[in-house]
């Protein structure tokens, strides 16, 4: 059986992603897709729409057949982390492929652009440098970095963030001296930030969250762009929960944290440095609700991304240390759900695995877990009161949802 595995967020599934799927599976004339998923945390440091479980029921009702778990300590992390953390989980269940899209869908590019960088990687580190030296952030650095090098314009284009992250994909393949083949299709009529609908069928998950956190009627609006069962799914979660999640929700949680740590208590936390401490202590203070604090503390080195990843850290309380301990492969396989065709490859592939199959979590000894096991805690907080026991129950008890195929 052959696996192209697929490297996700569903935050929430929607018409790209089911294009993203099939395309993907065509192209590597796979049987199974195995799909690497954030937790309840995200790369650019948000909340998820909705639970980790809810959005594996969506990839599991429109075509994935596994879906792995991507631990808190990558899928809240910068490209390269988080691409090192998806690949070595890919590579241990026996994927073949891993397809992503790019806004190149060109992936000659990609390896052109990679043996490029080890040839001049002395000058674009140096680059990089005198940039950051003077107060842009990282990415904008990187960017201008590249641009910087001689027939630049002849590569990638590293200012897309999907672009970067699959250059992040294959870097860690070959870092990791995996097997699985890389692969790219383009991405498809919405860029990854944008904010409004760009089609008629197409839309970005940014611009779905940002309809239904407007709009009175919440399903309406996104009915054209997201599958019948995403929307079923939403529907179901909100009579559940009470609430989709987002930042604003746990605000008031952010700020009880700020105001009752020190100064030496938060440079501690992982992510925290260059007295940004102070700017963040001095703003909890002075402001009413998140969306207020980010413009406070947004400076021109630091991206909103990259701030909103420190507060998930301090909102978790995760120290430099706790980080920084563990190796940059993932230890452990958390298994949240899979299908007949998924379950018929994990039997086959089982005494194969070269990592620790994680079914469920109260049978689960292992320090790296209590990352996700701090996460889900503090997800729960996004939930009206009576609620939090039921979703938090569900991240001890709850076995791998498995949907059976007709």
């Amino acid at each position: 059986m052959r696996a192209v595995g697929l490297i996700v967020e569903y935050n929430p599934f929607h018409n790209g992603h089911a294009y993203h799927l099939q395309t993907s599976k065509e192209a590597a004339e796979a049987d199974v897709v195995i799909a690497v998923m954030s937790g309840n945390f995200l790369q650019r440091g948000e909340p998820a729409l909705v639970s980790k479980w809810q959005r594996t029921k969506m990839a599991l009702q429109n075509g994935v057949d596994i879906v792995f778990e991507l631990p808190y300590r990558f899928a809240t992390q910068k490209a390269e982390t988080f691409a090192n953390g998806a690949v070595s989980i890919l590579d241990s269940v026996g994927c073949d492929s891993l397809c992503f899209g790019s806004e190149s869908g060109d992936l000659s590019t990609f390896l052109q652009t990679i043996d490029y960088l080890e040839v001049q990687q002395r000058t674009f580190n140096e680059n990089i440098k005198q940039y950051i030296d003077t107060g842009v952030s990282y990415p904008k650095a990187l960017s201008l970095a590249f641009q910087q090098l001689p027939d630049a314009d002849k590569y990638l284009d590293i200012a897309k963030p999907n672009n970067i992250l699959g250059l992040e994909y294959i870097k860690a393949i070959k870092q990791q001296k995996s097997t699985v083949s890389p692969m790219t299709i383009p991405r498809k009529n919405a860029d990854y930030h944008d904010e409004h609908f760009a089609s008629a069928t197409i839309a970005s998950a940014t611009s779905i969250r940002k309809a239904i956190f407007t709009e009175n009627d919440r399903q309406t609006e996104i009915d054209q762009y997201v599958p019948e069962q995403t929307k079923l799914l939403l529907k179901d979660y909100l009579q559940q929960y009470q609430v989709f999640h987002q930042w604003e929700n746990y605000w008031n949680y952010l700020q009880f944290r700020l105001i009752h740590s020190s100064s030496d208590e938060l440079k501690e936390i992982y992510e925290m440095e260059e007295g940004l401490e102070n700017r963040l202590l001095a703003s909890a203070l002075s402001t009413n609700n998140f969306h207020e604090f980010m413009q406070q503390i947004k400076t021109k080195r630091y991206t909103w991304t990259r701030l909103q990843r420190l507060c998930v850290h301090i909102l978790t309380n995760t120290k430099k240390e706790e980080m920084m301990r563990h190796s940059e492969k993932a230890s452990y396989l958390r298994l949240l759900g899979m299908t007949t065709m998924g379950r018929e490859y994990l039997n086959k592939k089982k005494s194969n695995l070269s990592l620790p199959l994680i079914s469920k979590l109260s049978s689960f000894k292992e320090k790296e877990i209590n990352l996700d096991i701090k996460a889900a805690r503090v997800y729960s907080l996004g939930v009206p009161s009576h609620l939090k026991y039921k979703m938090l129950r569900q991240e001890f008890e709850q076995p791998p949802i498995y949907i059976k195929e007709k």
